[in-house]
């Protein structure tokens, strides 16, 4: 395996072709294990990933905490490497409740001064809201991550979640690196509109969800227990029938994937990798093992009739159900 590098859009630094999503080491998906999550960015960081992803309100900071461990153990080579991107934003209570979204200039460098003290680093390399605040103005996050800039605690604008019109309002306010919004197989929303403008304005992509939270990983099965709070106990493609129509096409790709000698998982991130050097995928792996099968997708090559099989196997818009629950659809700015 090789690790490949891409540019984080025109304005944005190198990154490796891959990235890794932090979040499930603490949140959102069952019951977790710091020392092999730790080992796993470890083992991320070894094999040439450098773009690691995480954010603010995972786990009330935790997860900041947990990467900011993991890069004071990581050797200093690795260290000096790694490139950390931070969502910012979301409000939520000691009940772990989600109240909305806080893009005013003041909160974000108050959030900004907490990020830096837990993940233990002088600057942040990409810093982003998480979703839009509808109350304020992008102009006036972007401006005052701007800000943060010019101080030195941040090295570069992201976006999370956006629609066309807001990136092209972001981008007229400041450089803006890249736009982080969930796509896959069976997540195919932005290649409509929002995909054309970032190619337009020269803003990189980083895909999350790129597995769809392990739905087409090729190892989720629908008799799986849940652990309490996990995300997909709610979200509508793991619901009755719409995760029984999922997991059909699931096994629609497996078919494709073995002729190939590959696993579902690694068909999966190659695809999203094929779609163009501009797009950077997220692998969400929270052991090492996943690591090294997602890793394994960099070795996958699809020519134009394996791309045509895989179409015909899980067209766009195949899936059943939403992304989110319905409250969380209303928030993002990307769906309208």
């Amino acid at each position: 395996m090789t690790m490949r590098t891409r540019n984080l859009g025109t304005t944005g630094p190198q990154v490796s072709a891959l990235g890794l999503g932090c979040m499930g080491m603490s949140a959102l998906y069952g019951d977790t294990d710091r020392a092999e999550s730790i080992a796993t960015v470890h083992a991320a960081l070894d094999a040439g990933v450098t773009l690691l992803d995480t954010g603010d309100f995972y786990a009330m900071g935790h997860n900041e905490m947990l990467v900011g461990e993991a890069l004071r153990a990581a050797s200093p080579a690795a260290r000096e490497k790694a490139l950390v991107s931070v969502k910012f934003g979301a409000l939520r209570d000691p009940d772990g409740n989600w109240s909305g979204y806080d893009g005013r200039p003041a909160a974000v460098k108050n959030f900004a001064a907490y990020s830096l003290q837990r993940l233990g680093v002088d600057h942040i390399d990409v810093y982003r809201l998480a979703r839009l605040d509808p109350d304020v103005p992008i102009e006036e996050t972007v401006g005052a991550i701007a800000e943060l800039i010019e101080k030195g605690y941040v090295r570069h604008v992201g976006l999370s979640e956006v629609g066309a019109e807001t990136i092209r309002r972001a981008a007229a306010t400041a450089p803006v690196a890249d736009l982080q919004i969930e796509y896959s197989l069976i997540s195919r929303g932005i290649e409509r509109e929002i995909l054309p403008v970032t190619r337009e304005l020269g803003i990189a992509v980083t895909a999350y969800g790129v597995l769809s939270r392990g739905l087409i990983s090729g190892h989720f099965t629908r008799d799986r227990q849940l652990a309490p709070g996990d995300f997909r106990s709610v979200s509508p493609r793991f619901q009755g029938e719409n995760l029984q129509h999922n997991l059909n096409l699931v096994e629609a790709l497996r078919k494709i994937a073995e002729q190939k000698g590959v696993t579902v998982a690694q068909i999966a991130i190659a695809w999203v990798l094929s779609r163009g050097e501009d797009i950077v995928p997220l692998i969400g792996a929270r052991t090492r093992e996943r690591l090294t099968e997602s890793l394994g997708a960099l070795d996958v090559t699809l020519d134009e009739a394996d791309l045509a099989a895989i179409e015909e196997a899980v067209p766009a818009d195949a899936a059943a159900g939403d992304r989110y629950p319905s409250a969380q659809m209303a928030h993002l700015d990307s769906e309208r």
